[in-house]
């Protein structure tokens, strides 16, 4: 028997309808449908017009059949192995990297590899855009550097979003695979050192853990020495006019300095007069955007490894979680968090 509810309203109070619904189960059990039917009031009724739908035949529901699409002749066959899409992207190369090391291979080591992999490849990106953003700054075009900041907080979306795939990893099956990386870590990346010393998080201890690696420790003494991504942009605020003081600009960037009260006054007045410093305004969002975004990304790294292997200590010799909190203190570009207790505030 079909499910049949009804909702009359009160034929007073309704000026020319009524309304029904019908709930009607299909004969395969599968699916309800809900049918909203419109009667004026003055006819059969309601009632009368469901049970007349009842008594309708009941077909049996068939799907289509999946549509085929032909390639266009236009398409080209005549292709060699080093001019299609295969031989672009290396294909072969970057396809054949995931190489497991369980014996017989763990089925969820792959996702492990593939994860780190893909990783790599963004931050590899994020690492190019800054690099295009520095070089728009020191030719004071700061609307086309904007740009490239923007598409860095677009690839950090999806750097974050990648825990969620390995967040489906259990403890268990972790467990079963892991020892087979012996000391190898994240901690060891140089691309993500080569990352946190551009955005300004510099210490040169940190390169003691690269001198294995000569091709990699080149390239982050140099982004360990250079201006980092905020300086940059202080030395173009100097440039157009501001009161950027020389101390900051003129000194060893190896080394983190302390906050300024001349730079945050800068800043200051970038945001009180946006209007007029409306690029400027713009810069100090999207790098607060970048940071944010950064701290969102570590913090789920320290949930996900929680998850998985709750206070275990790390394969690289960390402390594992705890080393991972103490991250969450580590705030790029302070200047620009601390400016904002200033805006507003009573002199």
């Amino acid at each position: 028997m079909p499910f049949l509810s009804l909702i009359e309203r009160d034929e007073t109070r309704a000026a020319s309808m009524a309304s029904m619904m019908l709930c009607r189960a299909s004969p395969l059990r599968r699916f309800i449908f809900v049918v909203t039917a419109i009667v004026p009031v003055g006819t059969a009724g309601p009632k009368a017009a469901i049970l007349a739908y009842n008594d309708r035949p009941v077909t049996p529901f068939v799907s289509e059949k999946m549509k085929k699409r032909d390639p266009e002749n236009t398409i080209h066959a005549d292709l060699s192995r080093d001019s299609d899409y295969t031989g672009y992207l290396q294909l072969d190369r970057l396809l054949s990297a995931q190489v497991p090391l369980s014996e017989p291979a763990h089925h969820d080591e792959m996702l492990f590899i593939i994860q780190h992999q893909v990783a790599e490849l963004w931050i590899k990106l994020v690492i190019h855009e800054i690099g295009g953003a520095v070089r728009f700054m020191r030719a004071d075009q700061l609307p086309q550097a904007v740009k490239n900041l923007a598409r860095v907080r677009h690839i950090q979306s999806q750097l974050y979003n990648q825990w969620k795939v390995l967040d489906t990893l259990t403890p268990s099956e972790y467990a079963e695979f892991r020892h087979v990386f012996g000391r190898a870590s994240g901690f060891q990346s140089a691309q993500y050192r080569i990352l946190e010393f551009t955005l300004g998080n510099k210490n040169r201890k940190m390169l003691g853990y690269y001198e294995h690696q000569p091709e990699w420790y080149e390239q982050l003494e140099k982004a360990l020495e250079s201006p980092s991504l905020y300086e940059e942009f202080l030395m173009y605020l100097a440039r157009r006019g501001m009161a950027v003081p020389r101390h900051v600009l003129e000194r060893d960037f190896s080394v983190v300095r302390d906050s300024d009260p001349e730079v945050i006054a800068v800043l200051r007045s970038i945001y009180e007069n946006r209007g007029e410093n409306w690029s400027r305004y713009e810069t100090c969002e999207a790098l607060m955007d970048i940071a944010n975004n950064f701290q969102f990304w570590r913090f789920h790294h320290m949930k996900t490894v929680e998850r998985i292997i709750g206070h275990k200590r790390g394969t690289g010799g960390s402390s594992g979680v705890t080393f991972l909190k103490k991250a969450l203190d580590m705030e790029f570009f302070p200047e620009l968090l601390q400016v904002r207790t200033e805006i507003g505030a009573d002199d």
